[in-house]
């Protein structure tokens, strides 16, 4: 199972392996705070579709196309793989730092990881 959360939310024993998918460090959260397994930057969006995206949160839709590109990137296979095989063997939770719960990068990344399961 994957869920998306927000980083800044309390950690739960539900959460199972909690990986951060943003390519920044969330402002002011303590690392201890976070409680995660894993940091995959990597798999964030570039900083160029990430700052055309905070620039201009209307244009969701054509976030949505440009990261899914990215991440069919060839670098992106082995990472998706790894998050894959995760869920597969309990719950995966995609935390993000962004306020809004249905545009943001997790959101996406979670249905294309669910769309390859």
């Amino acid at each position: 199972m994957i869920v998306c959360k927000r980083i800044y939310d309390p950690p739960s024993p539900q959460d199972g392996h909690r990986v951060l998918v943003d390519r920044l460090w969330p402002r002011g959260l303590k690392r201890e705070r976070a409680r995660i397994e894993d940091w995959v930057k990597d798999i964030a969006p570039s900083d160029e579709l990430r700052r055309a995206f905070l620039e201009n949160p209307s244009k969701w839709k054509e976030f949505e196309r440009r990261y899914r590109a990215e991440l069919k990137g060839p670098e992106k296979q082995a990472i998706l793989d790894r998050l894959r095989e995760l869920a597969k063997s309990g719950t995966l939770t995609l935390l993000y730092a962004k306020r809004d719960q249905e545009k943001n990068n997790a959101v996406v990344l979670k249905a294309v990881l669910e769309e390859g399961l």
